[in-house]
């Protein structure tokens, strides 16, 4: 089976969701990346020394800089005469595509897979808010899947040797515009990569008290800053903070829970971290029923001794 594997990159370097999907690729059989974009040429070299990569396809035109779904889409179309999947990393833009790729095939979509089962057509994918696993087969001539970045290894961004070929652009369908973009800038870890997460609920109170008390410990542990939907949704952080089932999955080495009272929608963006550790003054929040480490207290208290003594 050939597998079609679409390189996320902000026409510099590849982002690191693409090299979850890579893996997930490779139990598929042999494995073919995209480069779209403009100027974009030392983002297939880049892409061309991943682990496991026989091919990358280089579609270089300014139609797709901004990775418009509505662009890119029919390129992909065209490239799956000659693929039997496509798989995108489950994130923003790869969440945008997929669909109308496989809208275009007349097939269905599988999002945001954990596991590739026996067989090429079998995969787990989590419902009901990760709180099952649902085992899917597909009988569809073409696949187009989304891979959840935590369920796999990232592939080795070195030792591959594989070929860049220049494909022809489908050019701009002229179906969407790109206007602009406001994109968050910080000198922290990007929350999807961090090895270690501080998160604050809505129990920090406002905007201010939640960086007097989450800063200081996320600087100590150079850590990434991530938040419930509750505190979110009161102004306390941005949105790109959110952590959760709307917000990013993810799954560091540590993550620290801090007046977060454990609702479904959070858990399920966080659950597979290695160690979760938990603080908040209700022992009966549902957080501690997956916390490694639950300490129940005033948060206001706990939180800047601990910071004071690391």
């Amino acid at each position: 089976m050939k597998t079609l594997v679409w390189v996320e990159h902000d026409n510099k370097t590849v982002k690191d969701a693409t090299l979850a999907a890579v893996t997930a690729a490779g139990k598929l059989g042999e494995v073919h990346l995209l480069v779209a974009g403009s100027g974009c040429a030392a983002v297939a070299d880049e892409a061309a020394k991943i682990a496991g990569v026989g091919k990358v396809h280089l579609a270089d035109d300014a139609a797709f800089e901004h990775a418009l779904a509505e662009n890119v889409a029919p390129l992909v179309v065209d490239l799956m005469g000659h693929h039997d999947a496509f798989i995108c990393p489950a994130t923003t833009t790869g969440k945008n595509i997929a669909p109308r790729v496989a809208a275009l095939l007349d097939v269905m979509q599988i999002s945001d897979i954990l596991s590739v089962e026996d067989g090429d057509k079998t995969f787990t994918r989590p419902i009901y808010a990760g709180n099952a696993i649902a085992t899917v087969t597909s009988s569809d001539p073409k696949l187009v899947i989304t891979v959840r970045g935590t369920a796999f290894d990232k592939a080795e961004t070195s030792g591959g040797s594989g070929t860049v070929e220049a494909v022809a652009s489908t050019g701009d369908a002229g179906l969407s515009t790109f206007v602009s973009s406001e994109i968050a800038k910080s000198e922290r870890p990007e929350l999807t990569s961090a090895k270690i997460i501080v998160s604050g609920g809505r129990a920090l109170k406002d905007a201010e008290t939640f960086q007097e008390v989450i800063i200081p410990l996320a600087d100590k542990l150079n850590a990434g800053v991530g938040a419930s939907r509750a505190a979110v949704d009161a102004g306390y952080v941005p949105n790109d903070y959110q952590v959760g089932q709307t917000g990013k999955i993810v799954a560091p080495e540590a993550y620290f829970a801090i007046g977060i009272s454990g609702a479904i929608q959070h858990l399920a963006g966080m659950k597979d971290s290695k160690v979760i550790i938990a603080i908040n003054k209700d022992e009966d929040a549902p957080i501690f029923q997956v916390a490694d480490i639950g300490l129940v207290g005033d948060l206001f208290k706990i939180v800047p001794e601990l910071t004071e003594k690391l």
